[in-house]
Parts: structure tokens; C-alpha cells; sequence
């Protein structure tokens, strides 16, 4: 799989499929998600960010990658102390790799360990690239395994991965994320509603890399799942920018001794649950919580309407949030919530 990572930071489970598949405009893509096509058959059309927005971007960057280091420093630690010098890092492709990529470098510069890293595919609805587990499980042990990922919106890809790690009962069903503001794992650098940088771009700031691709006239029985590679964006590749502004922020000292917070009285899926009924919105799948997953509906889906915490109303962090609604035109309501700094609805294209 051709990317722009390098090959000490990670080995790629997946299947080039550059060239073979025409990737769609965002409005396209939803209408035939919307009409019963799997996500996971179509490939998006990648944009250049406009400049303003990548303006924002650099400035946001330095400021919210201390955050994320102390996020990477606390998670990297948990894991240590679970599975110590064994750890094999198994990173959800696309958004869990650079942070897989991040706590390899952390626990190699503060444990002196060069643990494995690998990334992989699971897709919801269809589950785990099981290729790719055969050839990790014919290298390492299960029980060593520790599967990663960026961030956790209302958990839909915690529950897809414990259903699928029931045919690998030796494998530890969790995923260690760097925020998980819905409380579904201790294996999480903060449950805050953190800004991650790198949740602001796709591939730009992902090794160049797509959405994993599974269809079957692409995809064979014995293949990986795919990806393309954007080299057309080459000129816009900021993925290093981010590993190293994070790097350069690590804390090396004990931060994951903290005592569990606290949850809130509602879970985060109930909450999400109830702005589903709020809002009249009968797929759970369009209600998208989180800094993460709001800036994902912004960037490669059709959105209605952003909703933003008004404890937040004027916060730093959502300044690329802002910046995307009004580019789209996309309105942004103002209300209280628990868990999330924001939310973003998905238009449903029959009410188009």
C-alpha cells in the first residue's frame, strides 16, 4: 500500500486499489448511502481544504497538540502497563494510524521498546479484515495485541470490534483512543471532548491514504481490504506536521496514575439517542457527536446542522467547526449537552 508514511512507523494491511475505483463527490456518496450502498463500495472525492481553513488549521495546531500529547502519554502508559515490551500496536486504518504511529514513538523514547505497528481495516456493518488478522496472528501472540484508534463518538466502532474479536477470544476486546467522551473504555488518554488536530483533514494529515475500500469484484477472498493513495494532494500532505508537533509535546513523567473519573448520569449513546428524538432523526447513524466526528460530517458528508454545546459557544477549539458550517452554509444551534462540545446532523437526502 502505497502511502506517505514511513516504514519504521507502521506496516499497512491493505490492498492498493489507486486507480481502480472512481471516487464520488460527497453529494453523490450520500445519496446512494442513503439509497442502501455500503459506505465501504464507494471511495470520496478529496478536496483541497480552502485556504482559510487551513489557515486556521496551522494556527490550531500548536495549540491543541500539547492536549494531544498529554493524551498520547497517558494512553501510551496504560497500554505499557498492560502488555509492557510484548505490546503489538493494531491501529483502525485510517483514523487510529497516526495515533498508533504517535504511541510507537512514545513508548520507544520513554520504555526504549520498538514495538510492532500494524494497520488494519474494520468497517461497520461488515466487520474486521480478517486477512489482515491471519497474517498478524502468524507473527505475534493474541494476547499481546492492543487494537488502537483516534477517538470514540458514541462507540458504534468499539461495539463492531468486540462483536468481530469474539471469533479471537484470546485478543483483549477494548481499543485504547486518545478521547472517549462517551465513557466506553478506560483504555482512553482523557474522556474530555478534546480537539485532536489531526481530525480537522482526511488524507492530508493520514499518510495520503482513503477510507478502506471493500467490494468484491476489487476486493478478492484472500486480499486485504483496500485504499487508494491521493498522490494528487502530495502538495498538501501534513501528516508529519502533526506527529512531530505532537511528538515534540510528549510528558514523560507518570500522568496515567489518575483516579477514574467520574461519569456522567447519562451515557454518551443515551445522550446521542436522545438528540436523535429531539431532532426527529429515526437513523441513529446520522447523529454524529464529538469535535471528531462533527468535523468528519462537515468534511465528507452532507450535513444539516451542527449543534454546539453553549458552554462552548466561543471556545477555540470549534474555531475550524465554525469555519466549515459557514462555508457550507450549514446552520449551528446552540443547546446543552453532557458529554459533547458538538454534534453534526447528516442530511437526509429524501428530504432534499
Amino acid at each position: 500500500m502505497r502511502s506517505s508514511y514511513l516504514k519504521e512507523d507502521v506496516t499497512l494491511l491493505l490492498k492498493d486499489i489507486s486507480g481502480l475505483v472512481e471516487p464520488l463527490d460527497t453529494k453523490e456518496r450520500e445519496i446512494r448511502i442513503q439509497s442502501g450502498v455500503h459506505y465501504c463500495e464507494m471511495l470520496p472525492l478529496e478536496y483541497k481544504p480552502t485556504r482559510k481553513y487551513i489557515e486556521i488549521y496551522e494556527k490550531m495546531l500548536p495549540i491543541f497538540s500539547g492536549s494531544t500529547a498529554e493524551a498520547v502519554s497517558t494512553v501510551s502508559q496504560k497500554i505499557w502497563k498492560k502488555t509492557a515490551e510484548n505490546t503489538v500496536l493494531v491501529s483502525l486504518a485510517r483514523a487510529g494510524t497516526p495515533v498508533g504511529i504517535l504511541i510507537k514513538r512514545y513508548i520507544r523514547k520513554k520504555y526504549g521498546a520498538n514495538v510492532p505497528h500494524y494497520s488494519i481495516s474494520i468497517i461497520r456493518g461488515r466487520g474486521i479484515d480478517k486477512n489482515a488478522m491471519t497474517y498478524i496472528l502468524a507473527r505475534h501472540l493474541a494476547g499481546h495485541i492492543i487494537f488502537v484508534d483516534g477517538w470514540i463518538g458514541k462507540g458504534a466502532i468499539l461495539k463492531e470490534l468486540r462483536k468481530e474479536l469474539g471469533q479471537y477470544p484470546e485478543i483483549d476486546p477494548e481499543i485504547a483512543v486518545l478521547a472517549d467522551p462517551a465513557y466506553v473504555t478506560e483504555m482512553c488518554g482523557t474522556h474530555d471532548d478534546i480537539l485532536i488536530p489531526s481530525s480537522c483533514l482526511n488524507s492530508t494529515v493520514s499518510g495520503l491514504i482513503s477510507r478502506t475500500f471493500l467490494r468484491s469484484d476489487i476486493i478478492g477472498p484472500n486480499d486485504f481490504h483496500g485504499a487508494a493513495y491521493y498522490e494528487n494532494l502530495a502538495g498538501e500532505d501534513r501528516t508529519y506536521d502533526f506527529i512531530r508537533s505532537v511528538e515534540s509535546k510528549f510528558l514523560y513523567d507518570d500522568t496515567s496514575g489518575h483516579e477514574k473519573d467520574e461519569p456522567p448520569s447519562i451515557n454518551g449513546f443515551d445522550e446521542v439517542t436522545k438528540l436523535a428524538k429531539n431532532y426527529k432523526i429515526e437513523n441513529i447513524n446520522f447523529v454524529k457527536p464529538g469535535i471528531g466526528e462533527t468535523t468528519r460530517v462537515l468534511l465528507r458528508r452532507v450535513p444539516w446542522k451542527v449543534l454546539v454545546n453553549k458552554t462552548y459557544a466561543d471556545s477555540v477549539e470549534l474555531r475550524h467547526i465554525f469555519q466549515l458550517a459557514g462555508e457550507k452554509n450549514v446552520p449551528v444551534e446552540y443547546i446543552a449537552m453532557t458529554h459533547y462540545k458538538c454534534c453534526g446532523l447528516i442530511k437526509n437526502m429524501a428530504d432534499a
